[in-house]
């Protein structure tokens, strides 16, 4: 660790500090600049990126079409979040948070806005009627790992990934604290898993959907290079999951989506053929 760090009385913003993402990180919110969103033929409109909340929703969607939901077709747009997209002006108007994935649905007479992935998973389940029961326990269960997913991949991603992978020195004490909560999160999974073939019980869900980007990636070993450090290879259960979830062809096919690197996947997508 370095010295020790004594906070000053009133903390102020050093923008040369924040390490890799020191160009989009800032302690205000609101647009940064006009930027006029495009709009595509589909009623859905979606503006993302393929990281592991970006691929939520694109799963989703490739998921919905899979089981013949035509209103599911989407245009999916690039957000460059290295570059500041979300910080554009109509980019804001749809999520004031300034962070992807943002949505418009435009199949009614008023264009419903949505953000954060959970939500726009949650509305989408209801919308097509799919990957989501309709009451009772099997619902609750369902809803209760989809708040566990959007209250623990910040530990994983925010704290673990950051102080692992991107934080401009490598400091002990950050990197063993999110190591140790990133592992008992796994413990968790693989836990559930145990007795159970998907995460709420024995359907796939919008669970499954909203934790595998996260936790199937990083047991798979895709996650900040970190599959050794936190021997990954122990959530057998995790492992058996992930490799179930991972050869859907839906899941691949929404894995390829928003991708700003071409050997990766597509950057926008139209069409379905954009994805064969």
């Amino acid at each position: 660790m370095p010295d020790t760090y004594t906070p000053p009385k009133v903390w102020t913003w050093n923008k040369d500090g924040g390490g890799r993402f020191a160009s989009i990180n800032r302690p205000i919110a609101g647009p940064t600049h006009d930027a006029e969103l495009p709009i595509g033929r589909h009623p859905l409109q979606l503006y993302s990126l393929g990281t592991p909340n970006g691929v939520k929703v694109t799963i989703m969607l490739e998921e919905l079409l899979a089981k013949g939901h035509a209103g599911a077709d989407y245009d999916a747009w690039l957000i460059n979040i290295g570059q500041g997209d979300q910080f554009g002006s109509d980019f804001v108007a749809i999520n004031p948070n300034s962070k992807i994935p943002a949505m418009m649905d435009r199949s009614g007479d008023t264009p419903v806005r949505l953000f954060e992935s959970g939500s726009i998973l949650f509305y989408l389940a209801e919308k097509f009627g799919e990957f989501l029961p309709t009451g009772g326990a099997a619902r609750a269960e369902v809803m209760n790992w989809l708040f566990w997913q959007m209250g623990s991949a910040p530990y994983l991603g925010g704290g673990f990934g950051h102080f692992y992978a991107y934080a401009p020195e490598k400091w002990e004490y950050p990197i063993n604290r999110f190591a140790m909560e990133v592992k008992r999160q796994l413990d968790v999974l693989d836990r559930q898993l145990a007795e159970r073939p998907f995460i709420a019980g024995d359907a796939y869900s919008i669970a499954d959907i909203a934790i595998y980007p996260w936790y199937g990636r990083t047991v798979e070993g895709q996650s900040y290079g970190a599959g050794e450090f936190l021997a990954v290879h122990e959530y057998t259960n995790v492992q058996r999951w992930a490799a179930e979830i991972a050869s859907r062809p839906a899941v691949m096919r929404g894995k390829r989506v928003n991708k700003a690197n071409p050997e990766e996947g597509i950057r926008e997508r139209h069409e379905a053929a954009d994805l064969d």
